[in-house]
């Protein structure tokens, strides 16, 4: 059985207790009335007064609900009211004679006008209620349909009583009128509630139906009544009293019976009691026409076999009935005529639809057997139409589907049509080539069957099934990208309690990857990611995950009962794989691995996880690269040091916290200043100063490492510029300035505008600028080494002058040398640093030296920390040299005090002097190395176009030392 709502069956306890209420006082009058109510007063009280009672209870009760309600049922009750009224007033005027002035009723009386006003307002309600036709044949039919039942309960009643009661009733056509109007009345009431159908207006059916039924018990009280049997021999405090006061009583119930609600969704719409209520009322408004034709066929059979002559108003009022019986009949005709041409062009519409669409459209009984299958299954699953039909529905779909196809449709023909009209369900069908097809069906219900409107859905679940693929896999290499990857991890963690089982991370970056992106092009280095991704996963165990998280960066979960060695053992053998040569574009490339390894603690997250191996990876490319290193505390310890000092850094570029220190670049051969390097400095809210080591530490990346170029350029400049005016107002010596700036920055856009915006705003002339492009071995070049030239040149042109920095070490080798236009060479400390002790540095400084003679270059020794470092590089030839022996970074005050010095120690004259001329120094440019002659086996290639883009010498007179 269906589940009745809470709703529902709330509302029926609350009318269960008045309608048992209802019917005891029914009864309870019945009883009464049928033993006479032990009086004849009692029964003439009751039966006059008592019927009053309930008429006017029931008059106030439809006047206040009329007076409560909005709509069409407003007038309607506030009708019915008004013919209880009118019974109530022709009640109590009876009981009035009888009862209190103990005369007969006198004929006619207000009573009996009372009376006959009961009729007219409850016909004018029904109306109100009553569905109205939308068409002229619909009134047509409406009107005939009424005088149908009016004219057949006329001719029965005139046959049975009416007619006695016109022939026999003696006195004034007044009185005879009375005494038909009211069971005309009655019947004209009856055919109005038989021969239309109604409708609660306000939402309550049950009340409307309440309230009709009450009229019809009293009419036919009232037909009871009328009869001349009953009618002589009647007294008030009958038994036919109970029916007039039953219909008051329903009457007065009716305004106020709890109606049902309709709910779109529930089930009680669809309940098969309801279905067969709704059936019942079509069949019995269908058939009324014919009920009525009856009835006037069975008062003119009473009229004939009874032996009386023909009335004329039963013969006039049947011949009526039979001819209004055949025009309705014509009407029905023509619209069921008109009805199966609408729904033969549908069908012929519809059915056209069906097998012109793409869709298969099947159709199955109770048992599953197909009845009909759409032509369209002959291109969808490349089958026969015909041989589908006959055959069960499961018969098609894939064994593994079929429960679920059958539970569905359960499901679906469990629940109620309002509930869910229609339901979808997908499967897999075989086609008529024996492949497995993915259909999508929409089921609907179909008499005591199903309709399948079914449509090929593979090429979309094979679209799904490719991005989802893609959504959790790198595009290059295939591999499990990040997402999927941090659900694997996910998923080992939530396995590692209990167990006794390892979870290791390890994550890896390819040394070397970008300077093959560089050289060989992307092209290659595409290639190069998927090889090295095929050798990690041929590398790994099956049950292990391989995933690229994004450019050469990849990592490994590695889960099982594993210990620590045996981890190691696996990120050695991926390092080792990995840096194994790559055949790629007709050419050998080889990179390195950096691995970190990551053991999972318990309640460790995924994202927590993958740091600790990303620090460990760096901690293993900060050691050496191609290298493996484990994770431990120490390194989170670490990163949240330099974090902080890198925030803190950010906040001194941002609020001006850098200060300047220079270190002054002393002739060897004069000992006066030649040049000063700018160097930057940061002091901290602690009071540190921190040294240029730690200070680019912590400023490798970004917009931070621009911003702080920018600032070296800029603070430099101006600095230098209030210098070289004190000098020109002096008559002092001009002093260039040097800046050390990475390879890359230099690369980078806005440089060589910030260069040129410092230069103008400033008023320094370009030639008092030294840029030294280089810095050691961890500096990496962001470009091109055709772009830094490129830049170069640029800067050149400008006026400004090149060293190449640190050379002898890391980039700044013989490449950058051969390839870049430079002024100055700048040897690093560390080839300087054992010039002293060792024959091999100080061969090894004396043939960079020749090498920078002979390309007609300044050279400057860095790292000079002691004289016998100074007297040994004077005795090479090596002209100028910074470092702690003449002088360390200094602040402005002990600048100018060492400027002002002209000239600072150096070691005395015992060694050969300088091949140079002594008047050629960085404050005087690069004018006397146009004049000299290189020999022919010292000249490089691009040694003339060095020559051509040299700027313009300084011609400021030197003054003597």
């Amino acid at each position: 059985m269906p589940e009745v709502p809470q709703s529902d069956a709330r509302t029926t306890g609350a009318t269960r207790l008045p309608r048992l209420l209802l019917a005891v006082v029914c009864c309870a009058y019945a009883v009464g009335a049928a033993t006479g109510w032990g009086s004849t007063a009692v029964a003439a009280f009751m039966g006059d007064f008592g019927l009053a009672g309930a008429a006017l209870a029931a008059s106030v009760s439809c006047l206040v609900r009329g007076c409560r309600v909005r709509g069409r049922a407003r007038p309607a009750w506030l009708l019915f009211g008004t013919s209880s009224l009118m019974a109530a007033l022709g009640n109590g005027t009876w009981g009035w004679y009888e009862v209190v002035l103990h005369v007969p009723v006198p004929y006619p009386s207000i009573a009996d006008y009372a009376f006959l006003l009961f009729a007219p307002p409850a016909i004018v309600g029904l109306l109100v209620l009553a569905h109205r036709p939308h068409t002229p044949a619909g009134w047509v039919c409406l009107l005939l349909d009424g005088w149908l039942i009016t004219g057949s309960l006329l001719t029965l009643s005139w046959s049975v009583a009416l007619a006695r009661i016109a022939r026999g009733e003696e006195g004034s056509p007044l009185q005879l009128s009375l005494a038909l109007a009211y069971p005309l009345l009655d019947i004209l009431l009856v055919s109005i509630v038989l021969g239309l159908r109604f409708r609660g207006r306000d939402g309550n059916r049950t009340a409307v139906n309440t309230a009709i039924l009450a009229l019809a018990v009293t009419v036919i009280s009232d037909a009871l009544w009328t009869s001349p049997t009953l009618r002589n021999g009647y007294h008030s405090g009958e038994f036919l009293d109970a029916g007039w006061f039953a219909g008051s009583v329903l009457l007065a119930w009716a305004p106020w019976v709890p109606g049902r609600s309709r709910r779109r969704s529930g089930p009680l719409p669809d309940h098969p009691s309801m279905a067969g209520r709704r059936r019942a009322v079509s069949w019995f408004s269908a058939l009324t026409p014919y009920l009525a034709a009856g009835v006037c066929t069975a008062a003119l059979l009473y009229n004939t076999l009874g032996s009386r002559s023909m009335d004329r108003v039963v013969l006039v009022t049947a011949c009526t009935v039979v001819l209004a019986l055949i025009v309705r009949q014509g009407i029905t005709l023509l619209d069921n005529i008109s009805l199966a041409q609408e729904l033969a062009q549908k069908e012929a519409h519809f059915r056209s639809l069906v097998q012109g669409s793409s869709d298969v459209i099947m159709i199955a009984g109770p048992d599953g057997v197909l009845s009909y299958v759409s032509p369209a299954a002959l291109g969808v699953y490349g089958r026969d139409p015909a041989g589908l039909v006959g055959g069960r529905l499961l018969d098609l779909v894939h064994p593994d589907d079929s429960g679920h196809v059958l539970w569905e449709v359960r499901r679906f023909l469990a629940k109620g049509p309002g509930t869910e009209p229609s339901a979808r369900v997908e499967c897999r069908i075989r086609s008529g080539g024996g492949e497995w097809l993915h259909v999508e069906s929409t089921i609907n219900r179909y008499r005591d069957g199903l309709i399948l409107n079914s449509r090929d859905v593979t090429e979309r679940v094979r679209l799904q099934a490719q991005l989802q693929h893609n959504a959790f896999h790198d595009p290059l290499t295939d591999l499990p990208n990040r997402a999927l990857f941090t659900d694997r991890v996910r998923a080992a963690l939530s396995g590692v309690r209990g167990e006794g089982r390892t979870v290791a991370l390890l994550f890896l970056d390819l040394d070397g990857f970008k300077a093959v992106n560089d050289t060989a092009g992307h092209a290659i280095g595409d290639e190069l990611l998927v090889r090295a991704a095929r050798r990690l996963q041929e590398a790994v165990r099956a049950e292990d995950t391989v995933a690229r998280l994004g450019g050469d960066e990849f990592a490994a979960l590695v889960a099982g009962r594993l210990d620590e060695d045996h981890v190691r053992d696996i990120a050695e053998r991926l390092r080792t794989v990995l840096s194994q040569p790559y055949r790629l574009g007709g050419s050998e490339l080889t990179v390195a691995a950096s691995i970190g390894i990551a053991f999972a603690e318990p309640g460790a997250a995924p994202a927590e996880l993958m740091r600790n191996a990303d620090l460990a990876m760096y901690r293993a490319k900060s050691t050496g690269k191609d290298r493996v290193a484990v994770y431990s505390p120490e390194l989170r310890a670490d990163l949240a040091r330099r974090t902080g000092l890198e925030q803190r850094l950010r906040g001194a570029v941002r609020d001006g916290r850098l200060t300047l220190l220079h270190q002054p670049v002393v002739d060897l051969v004069s000992g006066e200043v030649a040049a000063v390097e700018a160097q930057a400095r940061w002091r901290s809210a602690q009071g540190l100063l921190l040294t240029p080591a730690e200070f680019l530490a912590v400023g490798e990346a970004g917009d931070r490492t621009a911003r702080l170029a920018r600032w070296l350029v800029r603070q430099s400049v101006a600095e230098a510029a209030v210098r070289w005016r004190g000098d020109r107002e002096r008559g002092d010596r001009e002093v260039p300035v040097a800046v050390r700036l990475p390879a890359r920055r230099l690369v980078a856009p806005g440089v060589f505008e910030t260069v040129e915006q410092a230069l103008r705003e400033s008023g320094l002339p370009p030639r008092r600028l030294i840029l030294a492009v280089g810095g050691g071995p961890d500096d990496t070049l962001g470009g091109s080494l055709d772009e830094l030239a490129r830049r170069l040149a640029e800067l050149r042109r400008l006026g400004v002058r090149v060293a190449l920095d640190g050379f002898g070490t890391g980039p700044a080798s013989l490449t950058w040398l051969r390839r870049l236009p430079v002024d100055v060479l700048r040897l690093d400390r560390s080839l300087v640093r054992g010039v002293a002790e060792s024959a091999v540095s100080r061969t090894l400084v004396g043939h960079v030296l020749r090498l920078g003679r002979d390309l007609g270059l300044l050279t400057v020794a860095e790292g000079v920390d002691g004289p016998r470092q100074a007297a040994v590089l004077r005795e090479l030839g090596c002209r100028h040299a910074q470092g702690l022996h003449f002088a360390g970074p200094l602040d402005d005050h002990r600048l100018r005090g060492v400027l002002l010095r002209r000239s600072l120690p150096v070691p005395g004259p015992g060694a050969p002097p300088s091949p140079r001329p002594p008047s050629t120094t960085l404050s005087e440019g690069c004018a006397d190395r146009r004049r000299e002659r290189v020999p022919r086996h010292h000249q490089v290639s691009d040694l003339p176009e060095r020559r051509s883009i040299e700027g313009p010498h300084d011609e400021t007179p030197v003054p003597p030392a």
